[in-house]
């Protein structure tokens, strides 16, 4: 099967060893994303800008992929307080309510910066890719 790997141009994908999303087939695979636009933090101190950042992101990438959020059958969602759930919630809900994909989130001791407060995986299914 052909393979697409999908970088969003952050330096540490080189660092690290991975992409920002990999399609093998008709399954697009997204790495963990947070509220990063460069070096710049985005939504600090708000979990629901965080989440609609990271999901817009997202959208993005499944657009490179030749994907959409329509094609999401699941999403992961690591939080660093799981009591701002109803506004991660929220932002998830405006981007996948009519879509529903599987879903879990769970809280996280944090993550790689202690501004983030969401990290989101997603995996979408999709017609297979031509050639």
């Amino acid at each position: 099967m052909q393979r697409l790997n999908i970088s969003s141009g952050a330096p540490w994908e080189s660092k690290v060893g991975y992409s920002r999303a990999v399609r093998i087939g008709n399954v697009v695979e997204i790495s963990g994303t947070v509220s990063v636009d460069g070096e710049k933090v985005i939504g600090i101190n708000d979990a629901y800008e965080q989440t609609k950042h990271i999901l817009a992101k997202i959208e993005a990438v499944l657009v490179k992929a030749g994907a959409s959020l329509h094609d999401v059958v699941r999403t992961r969602m690591y939080v660093t307080d799981i009591s701002k759930w109803e506004e991660i919630g929220r932002a998830h809900g405006e981007f996948f309510q009519a879509i529903r994909p599987a879903t879990t989130m769970v809280e996280v001791s944090r993550l790689i910066d202690p501004q983030l407060l969401v990290e989101i995986e997603a995996t979408a299914v999709v017609p297979a890719l031509k050639g």
